[in-house]
């Protein structure tokens, strides 16, 4: 056998065959877990078809990963489950998840597309809000006491 035939082989035995796919994306304090199914080109959140939950901009940022990869994801069903944080983090997580379910699925030329558009659809960001310090609570983390001049 070519060593083409053999990395043709390797390619198909990657791509799952009625089997699913479980991925996890996280932003902030959300979280969302994927389930990817063989199917009709399905995706749902919290068991709603997106575009009764969310406005046309977040929908956009819903769809980027879908559109970077093709029309091959219409092949499959992606339900995904999404808890905590806000709906701006909400939207980023999912996003990250279903992008890394995209990537398992379709290989490595989709996780170098995906990397070349925004890093963070694929990579974890560790940023968080910095606690509020003490003695001025209320005013923010950083903020001191103005001084006077005279």
């Amino acid at each position: 056998m070519t060593a083409a035939k053999q990395k043709d082989k390797k390619k198909d035995a990657d791509k799952p065959k009625g089997q699913t796919i479980f991925t996890v994306g996280k932003r902030k304090r959300a979280v969302a877990r994927t389930v990817v199914k063989q199917g009709s080109g399905r995706l749902l959140i919290n068991g709603f078809p997106p575009e009764n939950l969310y406005n046309e901009i977040m929908m956009l940022r819903l769809k980027e990963p879908f559109m970077l990869v093709g029309e091959e994801w219409k092949k499959y069903d992606f339900i995904v489950r999404v808890a905590g944080g806000g709906v701006n983090g909400q939207i980023d997580a999912v996003r990250q998840s279903v992008a890394r379910a995209l990537v398992k699925l379709f290989g490595n030329e989709a996780k170098q597309k995906i990397l070349a558009y925004d890093r963070n659809m694929f990579v974890y960001d560790p940023r968080r809000t910095e606690p509020h310090k003490p003695p001025r609570s209320s005013q923010g983390p950083r903020r001191y006491k103005q001084r006077s001049k005279r």
